[in-house]
């Protein structure tokens, strides 16, 4: 076996990864892909092997949230670039960054059409259609330019995901590309909105009585300043799902991630001057097609094209959100406005209280559980179930961002298991818990087993509903029968002792908190199963 190092394009562009600080890859060795993986051990990169390349993507998805570097996703040619791409499509949605790289067919075997292996008619095009953009490289050094204007797009505009086809003959070749080619580039500095925007920004800001702060994935990376312009209007700061815990969620100032309830969206309707910073204000987030807010608007974004999206504007400020942020405070000067919002958000903290628990009392019972038995500090990842948009979400408090990885506008299913282990991994000091259904754990529980092959502390708690069950009541709704929609449920509990983990059972509050103390200090897999239907809520009740 020849072990000698080959300086191919797969090195280089391994090398130029590593350099931006990437020491973690997730995907699936694969015929094709071999020389993305010959350089791993001597750069110094982890390999995560998943057992399906979705769960790859998810996986580096949770990772990229934690240390806010890109997601690296390497996959083989044909099926397996078209396994990743819902999480390419999560990445697009979410404005979260990620790199995928694939083999593609050799130079001049494009279209060929002539059976060779994994054969795609237009895998390119394909990814393209998905991602921000899509790049078939010729060379070695087309290659490590295609990894600096990734991270220069990551750097500089919204973050989204990007494509990389390298032919499997470019990604074999040697090359005596210098290493100077590969290190990493500097950008330039985050936008700057218009100084005269920003003056009319803070003197609606300055003058009104009832502002509120609306907080998207965009504001992430502005937490500190968030808070202190939050602070400095006595604002009540309402997020969305991208930006919970942009403020402490047990902040006076903090309303919390309920933009689809309506009493967690009448704080930004009702204010006379709204700020939004870093949100497109989509349907999926707000759960009504628009926000209609009733007073001035102002809007901080990256992109110009975002600022009148959804909602029409008085100002925009057109920047990074920290430095937008900053020049807002600067701009407004010393002092604190007191408008008495600490008063108002404790009253709409119990609206959107009782709000969720009218609209489904059992999820933000059992919601309120979960979240009273989880540890302190825990990344909490979640699907798009039941228990987490219904309960969860409405009901843990998290203190900072990126605490909660989850997919608001995609809302695809399987993603919690595989984010909390890319969360995990990247995050080694925080408890990662995944709170998931039984119908959404059923697409992503291959990586159960992933999370024992990583030797990686994770904990499951699936809430078994029985199946589909709000696609069952879409169907009521519809006047349709129940088709489709109740499933057979395995033994949860003997499922992760089969994959070499702990499975448990919790049947009421005080069963789950000792569960969840159990193996969070046990570590490994652990899951604990819980059947809605005969979850004891009582107990809570009393205390």
């Amino acid at each position: 076996m020849d072990t000698t190092p080959k300086r191919t394009t797969g090195w280089v562009i391994m090398e130029t990864l590593r350099g931006y600080g990437i020491d973690t890859v997730f995907g699936i060795p694969g015929t094709h892909n071999l020389e993305f993986y010959r350089p791993l051990s001597a750069l110094g990169i982890r390999p995560v092997t998943t057992r399906h390349e979705q769960g790859a993507g998810y996986g580096s998805d949770g990772w990229s949230l934690q240390t806010g570097l890109p997601g690296v996703v390497i996959t083989t040619s044909g099926p397996g670039l078209l396994n990743a791409l819902s999480a390419a499509g999560t990445a697009y949605c979410e404005s979260r960054p990620m790199i995928v790289l694939s083999p593609g067919p050799a130079i001049g075997a494009e279209f060929a059409d002539i059976g060779t292996l994994h054969e795609t008619k237009d895998q390119l095009g394909a990814a393209s259609a998905i991602v921000e953009w899509g790049r078939r490289v010729r060379s070695a050094e087309e290659a490590v330019t295609a990894i600096h204007d990734a991270f220069e797009l990551f750097a500089t505009t919204r973050p989204r995901p990007v494509y990389i086809e390298v032919p499997l003959d470019v990604l074999e070749e040697t090359t005596e590309l210098a290493a100077a080619e590969t290190a990493p580039r500097s950008f330039a500095a985050p936008a700057a909105p218009d100084a005269a925007d920003v003056a009319e920004a803070a003197r609606l800001l300055a003058g009104a009585e009832r502002p509120a702060i609306l907080a998207g994935g965009g504001s992430r990376g502005a937490a500190a300043e968030l808070r202190a312009l939050a602070e400095r209007l006595d604002a009540p700061v309402v997020t969305t799902l991208n930006a919970k815990g942009v403020l402490d969620e047990a902040h006076p100032l903090a309303v919390g991630s309920c933009l689809r309830l309506a009493a967690g969206r009448r704080v930004a309707q009702e204010a006379d001057v709204l700020l939004v910073v870093g949100s497109k204000l989509g349907e999926a987030e707000l759960w009504v097609s628009r926000l209609e807010a009733e007073g001035a608007v102002i809007r901080i974004d990256l992109l110009e094209s975002q600022i009148q999206k959804n909602q029409r504007a008085d100002v925009g400020l057109v920047g990074d959100a920290a430095v937008a942020l900053r020049a807002l405070g600067t701009e407004l000067g010393a002092g604190a406005a007191d408008h008495g919002a600490a008063d108002r958000v404790r009253e709409i903290r119990a609206a959107v209280r009782a709000e969720s628990a009218e609209l489904s009392s059992v999820n933000t019972e059992l919601a309120e559980a979960i979240a009273s038995a989880l540890p302190a500090n825990a990344i909490v990842a979640t699907d798009s179930s039941q228990i987490a948009y219904w309960g969860l979400l409405n009901t843990v408090q998290v203190a900072e961002p990126n605490s909660t990885p989850y997919m608001a506008t995609y809302a695809t299913l399987g993603y919690g298991l595989p984010a909390a282990l890319g969360a995990r991994i990247a995050a080694p000091h925080r408890p990662s818990v995944v709170v998931t259904g039984d119908g959404a754990l059923m697409f992503s529980m291959n990586e159960l087993i992933t999370v024992v092959e990583q030797r990686e502390d994770v904990t499951v708690i699936v809430v078994d509903n029985g199946g589909y069950a709000e696609i069952k009541q879409n169907e009521l709704d519809a006047g349709i029968a129940p088709v489709g929609v109740d499933l057979v449920q395995p033994d949860w509990a003997a499922v992760a002792t089969a994959f070499g983990g702990t499975g448990r059972r919790a049947g009421s509050a005080s069963e789950l908190a000792a569960a969840v103390s159990d193996a969070v200090a046990a570590g490994g897999l652990q899951l604990i199963h819980i059947d809605q239907a005969t979850f004891d809520t009582a107990q809570e009740h009393a205390a």
